[in-house]
């Protein structure tokens, strides 16, 4: 599978961290990567702010929303009202390991009762246009990871599932918290390909420990698209070489710098509603890499933001601080 023909490359949906703010930024690194939000439950949807939970600026596009709940009846509900609001895609949350999910019993423990997961499925895939997807682990506990992600795959096929994303490690959700999770169980990228391999015409999308593009560029020799979750966020300046590396077309901006200076109105328009400088900012504090002047940056960025009527200027006191270095910035 080609570099050109990939399906996609997108930025996972991460609880705190993939709010509006976060994806207005990444999309100013990438236009082609398909951004999540974070998850939101079914009853959230239905029953709380929508225009809060839900709303989201038309430049952030392609958006995906990712659901939690395991209702069919409350998933086509909550589905349709995400369609009202221009999303591209509804995908259902089968992977998070958090306690709160557990209680709810959706998110992995999900992994157990694959035919409600078919259920669920098919009453999106009934209830809107958009492209229904799940994303999953490869197992939970003491599955067997060979039987459990075939017994999933095979009830969301045949409920007309749009595309799967794995997340290439099992969910433990006895005796693991949800931080250890992301890095104690090992990944079993080799379980995912055979996934593929035995079901070539089932869109399936990596995730999992994929820290570079270069690491991206080698699954996708095996799968149909990769999604990248701490390395996007915590390195965004990475997102720069998405559109040339993987689409063959130049990055929105010349350098992170434009990028950051982008945020300013955005940022602005923010705090004219009542907003604060950090929710904004605490997404870019990770921007540059190995350049002089980074360090400071950052710092100068998580202090000022914080202060009592702090406003843009310490977004531009910051890059001025960074131009002052010596050397390329463009990183």
């Amino acid at each position: 599978m080609s570099n050109t023909n990939m399906r996609r490359f997108a930025v996972a949906p991460m609880l705190d961290w993939t709010d509006k703010h976060c994806r207005f930024f990444h999309r100013q690194l990438t236009r082609h990567a398909l951004l999540y939000t974070e998850m939101v439950t079914t009853g959230a949807v239905i029953h709380g702010d929508r225009g809060r939970l839900l709303g989201f600026s038309p430049e952030e596009q392609p958006v995906a929303i990712q659901l939690g709940g395991a209702e069919p009846k409350d998933l086509a509900e909550a589905a349709r009202i995400a369609e009202g609001f221009g999303y591209v895609e509804v995908n259902l949350n089968v992977g998070c390991p958090s306690d709160r999910v557990q209680n709810g019993r959706f998110g992995a423990c999900l992994m157990r009762e694959p035919q409600v997961v078919g259920d669920c499925v098919a009453a999106m895939k009934a209830a809107v246009s958009l492209p229904v997807t799940v994303k999953c682990r490869i197992g939970v506990d003491d599955q067997d990871p060979e039987q459990a992600l075939d017994a999933l795959a095979e009830a969301a096929v045949a409920a007309g599932v749009d595309a799967l994303i794995v997340h290439a490690r099992k969910a433990w959700l006895e005796g693991l918290s949800p931080r250890q999770n992301r890095d104690v169980p090992p990944l079993d990228y080799e379980r995912v390909y055979r996934l593929k391999r035995a079901r070539p015409t089932l869109d399936i999308i990596l995730n999992g420990g994929i820290a570079t593009l270069e690491e991206a560029r080698a699954h996708l020799d095996h799968v149909d698209g990769v999604m990248l979750g701490r390395a996007a966020y915590q390195e965004p300046w990475r997102l720069l070489a998405v559109d040339p590396e993987l689409f063959g077309e130049p990055a929105p901006v010349a350098d992170m710098a434009e990028a950051v200076e982008r945020m300013i109105p955005y940022s602005r328009r923010h705090l004219e509603i009542g907003g604060r400088l950090s929710a904004v900012t605490r997404h870019m504090v990770g921007a540059f890499h190995a350049v002089p002047g980074a360090r400071r940056f950052r710092r100068l960025l998580a202090e000022g933001a914080t202060k009592p009527g702090s406003d843009v200027e310490v977004i531009r006191a910051a890059l001025a601080e960074l131009r002052g270095g010596q050397g390329d910035i463009a990183a």
